[in-house]
């Protein structure tokens, strides 16, 4: 990825979003995994599409919520709505939301080309595109608003260094979905860092198709085995996948002393950290994701300009797309307070009773 311009900390773009105000309704169909809620038609309607709910927790537990509040304080119509890790499925609610008129569309991509297609067939109707947390390679979107995802591969390496230490190891790499153009990134970023240090041998690499926790057991399994057990670290591109590998090192007695990273800052990946099973993830506050996309959005349906600090590359498409990109957080042991300070997650949902004393010891209270 290429930035043009520097990348800075977008801190403050929730308080932006969430300023703005007025009121609407919603229903909710939990069924269907969809919200809308109306407001000043005048000011168009946005649609959102988000991706799955297998991948990370974050999309509903935290980017819906989140992006609900804004609009509802902007007054502005919106529909938001969730593939379920389905392409078909993304296709079929984006050609809904056009015929229900929606001025922007933003999306999720589950993968490049038909995301792409998407925002062509919403091009053609005169609706404007927003990339969110994931760029469509080819794609025609107006605005990109996600992480730096080079710098969260770049924390990811770094963390397994730091937790590795000075010595000779054995690495392997459980990427994330080859459809994921972020996955590309993590994946580059972290061997940016990594394969500068000599210490250091790859001992097997692959990547998990959808970011499946499940599908990823078997294919570290098989890593695993491939290496004869000689694994000293595992950079695993999420929280999900760092679980999957724990369950192969707890299997063969090596949990907590093979360190694993993540990323999402999941309940479950905070308290693999608090028992010392991961050793690091990489916190992309979804509240401030979320309140970048809905500024992005709510400026464009309302016509005006929106404020971005960067661009990014589309390889495929040989453009560079104006970008909102944010900074990631590494978090391990020692800053495990610094989600729960931000909201990121809740203190109860990490401290349950199995693992109180893990975080007494952390100083969580």
């Amino acid at each position: 990825m290429k930035r043009k311009n520097s990348v800075v900390l977008m801190g403050g773009l929730l308080g932006v979003a969430m300023s703005l105000t007025a009121c609407g309704s919603e229903s909710s169909d939990s069924g269907s995994g969809s919200d809308s809620g109306g407001g000043d038609s005048s000011q168009g309607k946005i649609g959102v599409i988000l991706p799955d709910t297998v991948s990370s927790v974050r999309w509903e537990s935290a980017d819906r919520p989140n992006l609900e509040a804004a609009f509802k304080d902007a007054g502005i119509d919106y529909t938001i709505q969730n593939a379920e890790g389905d392409a078909d499925r993304m296709t079929t609610i984006a050609d809904s939301m056009l015929t229900e008129g929606v001025t922007v569309l933003a999306i999720v991509n589950l993968d490049s080309e038909s995301g792409a297609a998407i925002e062509e067939k919403a091009a053609s109707q005169g609706v404007t595109t927003i990339d969110y947390d994931r760029l469509t390679l080819g794609g025609s979107a107006d605005v990109y608003v996600s992480y730096d995802n080079t710098k969260v591969g770049e924390l990811q390496g770094q963390g397994l260094a730091d937790c590795l230490g000075d010595e000779k190891a054995n690495i392997a790499y459980l990427n994330g979905s080859p459809t994921d153009n972020n996955a590309t990134l993590f994946s580059e970023g972290a061997h940016s860092v990594l394969d500068e240090d000599s210490n250091y041998t790859v001992v097997g690499e692959q990547a998990v198709p959808d970011w499946d926790p499940d599908q990823a057991v078997t294919i570290f399994e098989q890593l695993y085995t491939q290496a004869k057990g000689e694994v000293d670290g595992v950079l695993a591109a999420n929280d999900g996948l760092a679980g999957a590998a724990i369950s192969t090192l707890e299997k063969n007695g090596v949990n907590g002393e093979v360190p694993v990273t993540g990323q999402d800052a999941t309940v479950e990946g905070l308290q693999a950290i608090l028992t010392g099973d991961q050793c690091m993830t990489v916190y992309k506050s979804a509240k401030q994701e979320a309140a970048a996309l809905a500024e992005v959005a709510i400026a464009l349906a309302q016509g005006d300009e929106p404020d971005t600090n960067g661009s990014t590359e589309d390889t495929e498409g040989g453009r560079d797309v104006p970008s909102v990109l944010l900074d990631p957080v590494s978090i391990t042991k020692d800053n495990v307070s610094d989600v729960i300070d931000d909201g990121g997650q809740k203190l109860e949902d990490v401290c349950t009773a199995e693992f109180k004393q893990a975080c007494a010891d952390a100083g969580l209270s």
